[in-house]
């Protein structure tokens, strides 16, 4: 197994001891891509769930096209909100990245998230 580091700058950097994603090559040339939570950080998105969803689901893409891949290598997503009442409009924006096979997923309400953001995403891709 080896492991790789994936950074790029059209997603926010790190803001603790964390990657952006690391990728994992099990037996080449397969890998799986484990993409740390990604949060929006654009002040023009914040406060508004669906901006806030669109710029997560945007900072996943640049990620996993640093990587290589693209939407449809996610196998897995967790997503996390601070207040469920947002739930039908973060499904909204995120299905537009899912158009068929979405990957498989849990959404869960939390007390606060970084930066105090509406919503954080996470993902796993093959």
């Amino acid at each position: 197994m080896s492991k790789q580091i994936v950074f790029t700058e059209k997603a926010p950097a790190a803001i603790g001891p964390y990657s952006q994603a690391v990728k994992v090559t099990i037996a080449s040339p397969a890998s799986m891509l484990f993409v740390s939570g990604q949060i929006a950080l654009d002040a023009a998105a914040t406060g508004n769930i669906q901006a806030e969803t669109q710029q997560v689901m945007e900072n996943i893409g640049e990620i996993l096209k640093a990587a290589g891949l693209n939407y449809s290598n996610i196998v897995k997503a967790s997503i996390f909100v601070k207040d469920m009442n947002n739930f039908a409009a973060i499904n909204e924006v995120y299905g537009r990245f899912f158009l068929s096979e979405p990957p498989a997923r849990e959404t869960v309400e939390v007390a606060r998230l970084p930066k105090d953001v509406n919503v954080e995403i996470s993902v796993i891709a093959i």
